[in-house]
């Protein structure tokens, strides 16, 4: 059994979370440049073992896709290609970033480090990571 790593992928950045091996708890493992994303993940895969991706989709608020939806999906190609034997949860992400942003100035962040994207790309993955946990937790009752 490996983990379930959480991801917020953007074009430049991509959040990363994880679980513990007893996908109890969701924490924040890196930000990565989307290039060296893939070579990132077999390489953890390799340490840690992975389970299953739960991947952040981007959604207007009338569920729509935005500017990012594609760049997304085409990401998600590239995982299922890599690792298809992995379970990949696509996962709404609307407001994560300002849900992260908040937790930030919650959890008394800096200013200066509220500005780094890259923190908030890895809360953001946490909170994808969260969301898939709950989702299998209300299926795997039903």
């Amino acid at each position: 059994m490996g983990r379930i790593v959480g991801i917020d992928y953007g074009t430049k950045r991509v959040g990363i979370a994880v679980t513990d091996p007893m996908k109890i708890f969701a924490t924040a493992l890196d930000t990565i440049h989307s290039k060296d994303v893939i070579k990132f993940l077999q390489d953890y895969d390799k340490q840690e073992g992975i389970e299953a991706f739960a991947l952040g989709i981007p959604k207007k608020l009338d569920n729509t896709d935005t500017n990012n939806s594609s760049h997304v999906l085409g990401f998600k190609r590239i995982l299922a290609k890599t690792f298809p034997e992995k379970k990949i949860y696509e996962i709404d992400e609307r407001f994560t970033s300002s849900i992260a942003l908040q937790t930030m100035i919650d959890g008394g962040m800096k200013k200066k480090d509220r500005k780094n994207k890259a923190n908030v790309d890895k809360i953001s993955a946490v909170l994808i990571l969260q969301s898939c946990m709950e989702m299998k937790e209300l299926l795997d009752k039903t």
